[in-house]
């Protein structure tokens, strides 16, 4: 564990699902197993892990919604290894049942009444039928000496949509393609002392990212991170003084600016959406209010020193919604005036902001339409559908490149990637050429703290960094 703690305190807080903690795995050499013990991680091309990457997240509660869900067992690289043969057991919890699996000889299966266990051979598919209810469903796949997977699905009753205006939007361009990163912690690097290089040369991170392509940059903003139980107990890193003096770096160094608002004292994402402490027993109205004079509050203070953001989110990855419970993806309306609540304020104080909504879901073509159309039907007024995109539980490439060409061809919004690591040149080449010229380009996840980033431990820039040129060269006109 000290050995995960100290590659990158990004990952044990960015979620405290188990999926994370097995991310973190391909970076180590050395691990502990459930007894304590150390052992050492078997080389590339051994079986370790059970990946499981669903096709949906959301699924109707109506007892006849289906999910497809990919089953890989996969090396320390993530790649899967094709002759690995496994009896994997299946457990479910909530309302849903598995109705089938692919390339599985059933015969030899052995199903009790919370369990299935299947012989697969490298991967297999299976399908997953909601049942009639709402709620959370999870799935885990456990196998003889290989670390689990697990997923959650949230089932939904969508209801009839109540628009939150009677106005109709037009989404606003943006006009510039976007080479761009979330660097948040490196205010946190360097009150360690963290110093930056290239080719030998000290320098800021900043400059140095944006001499290599770098046009844009993304913070992440926490109501109260100082809290004991928030993102950075008695710190406070991302809170609103340290995104100031973020933002003023940024617009220095003549780079754009993205604010994500996780509108939480903790990290937002697919698993989690809580509230700040201080919304906790609000009714829904004052907690609307709440939201609104937060966000003016914020863009407030970054306009008063010249560094308005070019770009918000409001909410981080919200496919499952933001502030949990009230909005909730259950509760479709109550998230559509949360978002609507944002969204005012950021226009009341700067009119030109352009306005994003982050989803996961980079792969996932049919959950990202079912939460565009939703938001759309409820009349909420943004401008880029941003996906995050990391291929263990987001699919492969193509189905990235496919949702992609979908949303672009289908929605007037703008197209993004808004969070991505490996497969840089991939990624890339996938979001700066989605078809109707809609795609804008990407932000990759703090490259200079975590897995595969363009800076060593050291400081020092790499071989990654060096992929950034020539995609620059390239889409970045």
């Amino acid at each position: 564990m000290k050995k995960i703690v100290k590659i990158s305190r990004a990952f044990n807080q960015k979620t405290g699902v188990t999926a994370v903690f097995l991310l973190l795995l391909s970076l180590i050499v050395t691990s502990v197993n459930a007894q304590g013990r150390r052992r050492r991680m078997p080389p590339p091309g051994q079986p370790i892990e059970i990946q499981l990457t669903p096709y949906k997240t959301t699924m109707l509660g109506n007892g006849t919604d289906t999910a497809l869900i990919s089953v890989k067992i996969i090396d320390r690289d993530g790649k899967e290894v094709a002759d690995a043969n496994k009896l994997i057991t299946f457990k479910l919890k909530g309302d849903a049942k598995i109705i089938s699996f692919r390339k599985v000889d059933m015969s030899k299966s052995v199903t009790t009444d919370s369990t299935t266990q299947v012989p697969v051979t490298g991967d297999c598919w299976l399908v997953l039928q909601a049942g009639p209810t709402r709620g959370a469903i999870k799935l885990q796949a456990s196998a003889d000496t290989l670390y689990p997977g697990s997923t959650e699905i949230h089932t939904v009753q969508p209801g009839t949509p109540h628009p939150v205006t009677n106005a109709n939007y037009t989404p606003a361009k943006v006009k510039d393609k976007i080479i761009g990163a979330d660097i948040s912690f490196l205010p946190e690097l360097e009150s360690r002392g963290m110093k930056f290089s290239d080719n030998g040369t000290p320098g800021d991170a900043i400059e140095i990212m944006k001499a290599h392509g770098f046009n844009y940059i993304r913070l992440r903003i926490f109501n109260a991170p100082a809290n004991p139980k928030g993102y950075s107990p008695k710190k406070g890193f991302c809170d609103l003084a340290h995104t100031t003096d973020m933002a003023k770096r940024i617009k220095a160094a003549g780079m754009k600016f993205l604010l994500d608002f996780h509108y939480s004292d903790y990290w937002a994402d697919p698993q989690q959406q809580n509230k700040p402490a201080a919304w906790v027993g609000l009714d829904f109205a004052t907690m609307k209010d709440s939201l609104y004079n937060y966000t003016v509050k914020v863009i407030t203070a970054l306009k008063d020193q010249g560094t308005a953001p070019d770009m918000v989110q409001i909410g981080n990855e919200i496919n499952h919604g933001m502030d949990w419970p009230d909005g909730g993806i259950n509760n479709l309306d109550s998230l559509a005036q949360l978002l609507y609540s944002g969204i005012t304020a950021v226009k009341a104080v700067s009119p030109k902001t352009i306005i994003m909504l982050h989803i996961a879901l980079g792969g996932q073509n049919a959950e990202a339409r079912f939460f565009v159309d939703n938001m759309l039907a409820r009349k909420v007024p943004f401008d880029v559908i941003g996906l995050s995109y990391y291929p263990k539980w987001h699919g492969t490439p193509e189905d990235l490149k496919n949702n992609m060409a979908d949303l672009s061809t289908r929605y007037k919004q703008q197209v993004m990637v808004a969070e991505y690591s490996q497969l840089k040149q991939e990624v890339n080449d996938i979001a700066f050429t989605a078809p109707g010229k809609k795609a804008i380009g990407t932000f990759i996840w703090e490259p200079i703290s975590t897995w595969e980033g363009i800076f060593d431990r050291d400081g020092k820039s790499n071989a990654y960094m060096n992929v950034y040129p020539g995609i620059a060269k390239e889409y970045v006109k």
